[in-house]
């Protein structure tokens, strides 16, 4: 009896045999080296045998008739491809890009010069579909009316203003953009028709231009001076002493043809209280202890109202808008006489008040 040893040796020297006697897969299906076929091509990629042959990007694939060829497998071939008046156009592969499949089939009633209804195209190397433009017979036959889908393309716009992005192919649409500081006049999409002329009319792009920058009461306006403001300029703004500027001080030419938000300057307010101290900048100061008695624009002042009932005093915030500041409705300016012989009872000195004894006052 066989013991496992010589077993496993049989069973390996039977294996190399049938290996011998099967080539293997890839053999049985070779790259061709650069035969002619029935694939149109322009022109063939560099020669390779493997991926380091190639660069930028480039592998070693075979690439149809003009066998192991530097590709870039993620280039697309065009797409979609517009359907003849005989035949329909689909897709078998996921996405148009290299060795992509897809078929062309003969609309009923028609067939191709050699008697089949449809074809298989490959998606090449040189970023187009293999095989010849189709061609479909009507009724079927050779002597029969020859309808011819070849293709045909339609002519650009020459404008550098322009941009243009999608096919020039007949059937294929195309979308339209223009550059910056330009505005897009007409359609902003197009399809070339059947007699390779477009559906509507090229767009044009205008340029677009400011008019000229607004001044500012209390300001300057710094600008070079321009008989035209194109997308994109610049002009800057100062106010003058004791004005404080409200808005960006630069402006820009925008793309629709206005300028960006204008600032203005805005002009301090006075302190509507003379003998009663205020918080100002979380200080508490006498208003005449301030630069002319003024807060500038924005700023907050905080006054001292006296409780109606009890000694003592609380808080209520105003702010300064423009040369406009109100004091709160339950502040009361002390008169002369209390600021000149009760200084220590004018209500910016009392005590504040307790915060229970200020439920229900209006603050």
């Amino acid at each position: 009896m066989m013991d496992k040893s010589s077993l496993f040796l049989l069973l390996l020297n039977l294996w190399t045999l049938s290996s011998l006697a099967q080539p293997p897969a890839e053999e049985i299906e070779q790259c061709p080296d650069r035969i002619l076929g029935n694939e149109q091509r322009r022109t063939c990629p560099k020669k390779c045998q493997q991926d380091k042959d190639c660069g930028n990007k480039r592998q070693c694939l075979c690439d149809g008739p003009c066998g192991l060829s530097c590709v870039v497998p993620g280039r697309a071939c065009p797409w979609p491809l517009p359907p003849g008046e005989s035949f329909s156009v689909t897709l078998l592969s996921p996405s148009p890009s290299f060795s992509a499949l897809l078929e062309v089939r003969c609309h009923p009633g028609h067939t191709m010069a050699d008697g089949v209804d449809a074809i298989i195209r490959r998606c090449q190397g040189d970023r187009q579909w293999s095989g010849n433009d189709p061609v479909c017979t009507v009724g079927g036959g050779f002597g029969e009316k020859v309808v011819s889908e070849a293709g045909g393309s339609c002519i650009l716009p020459d404008d550098e203003l322009l941009v243009v992005r999608g096919g020039t192919e007949v059937g294929a649409s195309i979308q339209y953009e223009c550059t910056a500081g330009t505005v897009l006049l007409g359609n902003s999409d197009n399809v070339c028709l059947q007699n390779q002329t477009w559906r509507y009319p090229h767009p044009i792009c205008q340029r677009v231009f400011c008019p000229q920058p607004l001044e500012v009461d209390r300001g300057y306006l710094v600008a070079v001076q321009k008989s035209e403001y194109q997308v994109g300029d610049t002009v800057y703004y100062l106010c003058k002493k004791t004005y404080l500027l409200d808005g960006p001080n630069q402006v820009t030419c925008q793309s629709n043809g206005t300028w960006s938000t204008v600032p203005f300057c805005r002009a301090r307010c006075p302190i509507p209280a003379q003998r009663s101290r205020v918080l100002v900048g979380g200080e508490k100061r006498w208003p005449y202890d301030l630069t002319d008695g003024m807060v500038a624009h924005g700023e907050e002042v905080t006054f001292f109202c006296k409780h109606p009932e009890k000694h003592c005093s609380y808080t209520a915030a105003a702010t300064c808008f423009d040369s406009r500041l109100t004091a709160p409705s339950c502040y009361l300016d002390p008169t002369w006489f209390q600021y000149k012989l009760y200084p220590h009872r004018l209500v910016s000195e009392i005590n504040t008040c307790d915060p229970a004894d200020l439920e229900g006052i209006e603050q």
